[in-house]
């Protein structure tokens, strides 16, 4: 389903406990959404599962071991936090779609409708457009995060 209702959204945001964040920045670019986002999830006490499309030198970010390929993630994930940009997320669709995320989430500025009916149409919710750090502030706010 694609999720547009703001109360919905704070409460997948909140319930959020294991996050793969596709796109993830490593420390050296901590001004970036890439990294501060998923910083300010693990602070919060979500785990983060970093998959970086750069940095092959990178072995960890945020105290993690990355991960190069959705395919590699194991356990289930509660969000696929998403920061590519929306023509480059065609690449990552097969992959997307093997891991199965409970929730497929693009970070504010980023719409694929296509691809988020199809990832709809496979049984995950859709979240576009909107941020995950900023959804799960209100969440909190509103008493409901887990």
């Amino acid at each position: 389903m694609i999720i547009t209702d703001d109360e919905t959204i704070r409460g997948i945001a909140g319930r959020a406990r294991r996050v793969a964040v596709l796109g993830i920045k490593t420390e050296k670019q901590a001004l970036q959404p890439a990294f501060y986002v998923p910083e300010y999830l693990a602070r919060a006490g979500v785990e983060i599962v970093p998959v970086p499309v750069y940095y092959p030198d990178v072995t960890e970010i945020l105290g993690k071991p990355v991960v190069r390929s959705l395919t590699q993630v194991e356990g289930e994930i509660d969000v696929l936090d998403v920061f590519r940009r929306p023509e480059d997320l065609i690449a990552h669709e097969a992959e997307i779609l093997a891991l199965a995320p409970k929730v497929v989430w693009l970070q504010t500025g980023i719409r694929h409708d296509a691809l988020a009916e199809r990832f709809s149409a496979a049984g995950m919710d859709v979240v576009q457009d909107r941020c995950l750090m900023v959804e799960h502030r209100a969440a909190r706010a509103a008493g409901l995060s887990a």
